[in-house]
């Protein structure tokens, strides 16, 4: 492809094709005033962005996404950290991890047999292992659809004594049906698996994962498909800081510096379009968890009264999102 034909080329991001993965991420990005649509039909896998041009959404299995953020297919794509890491050899070199999305949450983790009471730590398990293969002359199975970042991480921690053997269906339910002794797995609440008598290490946790909207460093990136990508990761910060305040209002004479320097340090307020004006009017940007404290802060210095507000969008000169893409993509330069 010719970089005439590259630049006119759209911005491909690849968000997931069903289930609550495809519904979080629907409502992240209406947040931010983006909202995903199928002009051609629901059961359609390719959709666009309603009223934001240059972008083509592309609906895939979360696996899918990871392998095609790998080869460089896509621009940007919603996958889980957990992916990213297994399935994509040297990760960092391939892929920037924007933001986490706060979906998503699942932890990778070594469970073993609850029965095993002397196996709290990744120590005892090593110790278990040695013991297991010089008694049985083979070494502990583990099951997981997990082996890289498996590997890994026994390794960081010396234990050698174990093989993978191929997780196809439930993994957690391994032990019992006697196909292996250990296992590495996905869980959020540990309720699947102590239903299944298994336990995880207080150690052996791999990995705490939860979906990320991850950039592909490898994909063939144009200056416009930058900028898309500016714009889009506005929209994305801007909503994210409106959620983390709430606008308050006040006017009163009394407010001067002084006073809004004490607000600042007791309440963890910002003041976005600088101090108090001549008339003592003042708009600041406070933190929703101290804004009761704010109000009766204002008020026992002369306010009369004080108002509060929700915030859609808060825009900054400064884009930190894009600020660390652009980073990422031009160290690849």
């Amino acid at each position: 492809m010719s970089a005439v034909d590259n630049n006119k080329s759209p911005l491909i991001l690849a968000v997931p094709s069903k289930g609550r993965l495809q519904q979080n991420a629907e409502s992240f990005f209406a947040r931010a005033g983006l909202d995903l649509v199928k002009p051609r039909g629901a059961r359609d896998y390719r959709g666009a962005i309603a009223g934001f041009d240059g972008v083509e959404v592309a609906y895939l299995s979360a696996a899918e996404i990871t392998q095609q953020l790998g080869q460089g297919a896509v621009h940007l794509g919603i996958t889980g950290e957990d992916l990213v890491r297994e399935m994509i050899p040297q990760s960092e070199r391939r892929v920037v991890m924007v933001t986490g999305l706060g979906f998503g949450h699942a932890n990778v983790v070594v469970a073993v047999p609850q029965a095993w009471i002397d196996v709290r730590t990744m120590a005892d398990l090593d110790d278990v292992a040695t013991a297991f293969r010089l008694r049985n002359e083979r070494k502990m199975r583990l099951a997981t659809k997990y082996a890289n970042l498996t590997r890994g991480f026994f390794a960081e921690h010396g234990v050698v004594d174990y093989r993978i053997v191929e997780s196809t269906g439930a993994t957690e339910g391994a032990p019992a049906a006697g196909t292996a002794e250990m296992i590495v797995d996905i869980t959020t609440t540990g309720a699947t698996l102590a239903a299944n008598a298994l336990k995880v290490i207080d150690d052996g946790t791999i990995l705490r994962s939860q979906a990320n909207l991850v950039a592909a460093r490898t994909a063939a990136w144009s200056a416009a498909q930058r900028d898309t990508a500016r714009l889009l990761l506005d929209r994305i910060a801007a909503q994210r800081r409106a959620a983390a305040f709430r606008e308050v209002r006040t006017r009163f004479g009394g407010l001067n510096d002084a006073l809004l320097a004490a607000a600042r340090e007791k309440f963890n307020v910002e003041a976005p379009f600088g101090g108090p004006t001549s008339s003592g009017m003042m708009t600041l940007h406070c933190p929703p968890g101290h804004v009761h404290g704010l109000a009766n802060f204002l008020r026992e210095h002369g306010a009369e009264a004080v108002s509060v507000g929700a915030l859609e969008y808060v825009y900054s000169r400064d884009n930190a999102l894009y600020a660390r893409l652009a980073a990422e993509l031009d160290k690849r330069d």
